[in-house]
């Protein structure tokens, strides 16, 4: 898979998908589908390096989401222990249904979480920022060093860490680090210097001469837009709920063309542009029939098992067999990914590692 847009409506189905069910059976569901496709990534030699262990991180959202609520949310039959006294908030029963709760949301946390990280391992950066929209391009550049900065400065970290340990530097107290940190501090500046220095030559934020009118008319349109928008906001508050939506439809479009102007007069270029293979077309249709059954209204198929609630008492969540292969389909970018990577394949992951430019083996 190659194509952005691809891996975008598969990260959207994970999020709708979490954003709707509540039920710990889907949820698990979920993130099993999105950690296969996780690790299927990280076998295919897309691995980067990380400043955290995620699985570490979701042990951490999950114990933290569960005691949380337990100790703030004093609802539910099944009593565990009480806490006595007058503390704010948490004074009072500590219940199952509350721990339980707690546990589903942080479920749907650590699903958000390692959606994301998917996407970051299954797109590099500079397809990510060919994602945002022409008009905001200098945002891009700058969002794009932003998210390219951690990675680097760790590398760097490591390598001096690495070769002040070869000259018998040890860790023992706060002084031990200065060695380590002024390296970090000055690479780090050069490497400002340097980054400043290229996008200079390369013109980055220079303007060109256009007309006064190709100027000001995207931004006509973007003003009307946002008023447009505004207005039918308050006649879907007070006035009329249709008028409303119709109003807040045409300021839509009317920002939509401005948006669309303002973005050609940004010239972007590029070396290669990504097209739609086979795998990219069947993934956006299984991820597009996902977000209709879950969305749409389907005559025969009951939805009600997404909606679960412990409270008032502990309860067995229901389960679906037909929603439940359905998020299976979550599954369909793992597959592609795992078939590029069959025993015939010429290189091995290490070696497709190390051609990738990531040496971690």
């Amino acid at each position: 898979m190659k194509q952005p847009w691809a891996w975008v409506a598969w990260l959207v189905a994970v999020l709708v998908l979490l954003s709707i069910t509540r039920n710990p059976l889907y949820l698990v569901i979920i993130l099993l589908c999105i950690f296969i496709v996780g690790f299927s990534l990280r076998e295919s030699g897309s691995g980067l390096l990380r400043p955290f262990s995620l699985w570490k991180f979701a042990l951490w959202i999950l114990a933290f989401t569960t005691v949380f609520n337990a100790l703030t949310s004093h609802y539910g039959q099944t009593v565990l222990f009480t806490i006595p006294g007058n503390l704010p908030l948490l004074s009072g029963d500590v219940t199952l249904e509350a721990m339980v709760y707690g546990a589903t949301n942080g479920l749907i946390l650590i699903g958000m979480l390692a959606s994301f990280m998917v996407l970051s391992l299954a797109l590099p950066v500079r397809d990510l920022i060919n994602l945002i929209p022409r008009p905001f391009f200098p945002v891009a550049v700058v969002t794009s060093i932003a998210v390219t900065y951690l990675p680097t400065t760790l590398r760097q970290f490591q390598q001096i860490r690495e070769a002040q340990a070869i000259r018998g530097h040890q860790m023992r107290t706060l002084r031990d680090w200065l060695p380590l940190l002024m390296p970090l501090l000055v690479g780090g500046l050069e490497h400002a210097m340097q980054l400043a220095e290229a996008m200079t030559a390369r013109g980055f934020a220079s303007t060109n001469s256009v007309a006064g009118g190709r100027q000001v008319l995207p931004r006509v349109f973007l003003l009307f837009g946002v008023v447009m928008l505004a207005i039918g906001w308050i006649y879907n508050l007070s006035v009329n709920q249709t008028m409303g939506w119709i109003i807040i439809a045409a300021g839509v479009v009317l920002i939509t063309i401005g948006l669309w102007q303002e973005g050609k007069q940004s010239h972007r270029t590029t070396y290669h542009r990504r097209t739609w293979g086979w795998q990219d077309i069947l993934t956006l249709i299984v991820t597009l029939c996902i977000l209709a059954i879950f969305l749409l209204p389907i005559p025969g198929l009951n939805r009600s098992s997404l909606y679960y609630d412990p409270y008032p008492k502990l309860s067995s969540p229901s389960f679906s067999p037909i929603l439940g292969l359905a998020m299976l389909g979550l599954l369909t970018p793992g597959y592609f990914v795992l078939s590029r990577n069959h025993p015939g394949d010429k290189y091995s992951n290490a070696e497709k590692r190390i051609l990738n430019g990531n040496p971690r083996l």
